[in-house]
């Protein structure tokens, strides 16, 4: 279920809240082949199935940075900011991999945003994501991530 504010006095208030849960979504092979593609990284334990069937986790796992890069298309379900002109990524102050995500296991995210403060022209907002695995006992990962939203 997603957040919308309009403003940043909306955002601000937000400071402290949980924004709950996204939807599940499939981590595929296609999904893991085509990051592979664009990053260039064909490691066998993502790309070879059979090789990876008898690897360490017994199925081709998801490149953590691919499961990283899911945080923004998982995280717009949670929180609509309205009124800005301009969203952008400002960064990442910490990320973890606990746990690898095997090819066709669903994942979501779970948000909590912790920090609303000002910046010359804006705000700059930290969330603190957990990418969980469905059926999984630790996440695949967790971060705190930093964006901005300009007027």
């Amino acid at each position: 279920m997603s957040v919308t504010v309009n403003g940043l006095d909306e955002l601000k208030k937000l400071a402290g809240s949980d924004l709950g849960s996204s939807d599940w979504i499939e981590v595929t092979q296609d999904r893991i082949d085509t990051f592979a593609d664009a990053t260039g990284d064909h490691q066998w334990i993502h790309v070879d199935p059979e090789r990876a069937a008898k690897g360490p986790f017994g199925a081709p796992i998801a490149h953590g940075y691919l499961t990283l890069s899911l945080f923004i298309p998982l995280f717009t379900e949670l929180l609509d900011v309205q009124g800005v002109t301009t969203k952008v990524n400002y960064g990442l102050n910490k990320v973890r991999f606990p746990s690898p995500v095997k090819a066709g296991s669903r994942i979501r995210l779970t948000a909590r945003l912790t920090e609303v403060e000002d910046v010359p022209g804006g705000v700059q907002i930290a969330v603190d994501g957990t990418i969980e695995i469905e059926g999984g006992t630790k996440p695949a990962a967790v971060l705190q991530s930093l964006s901005r939203f300009y007027v």
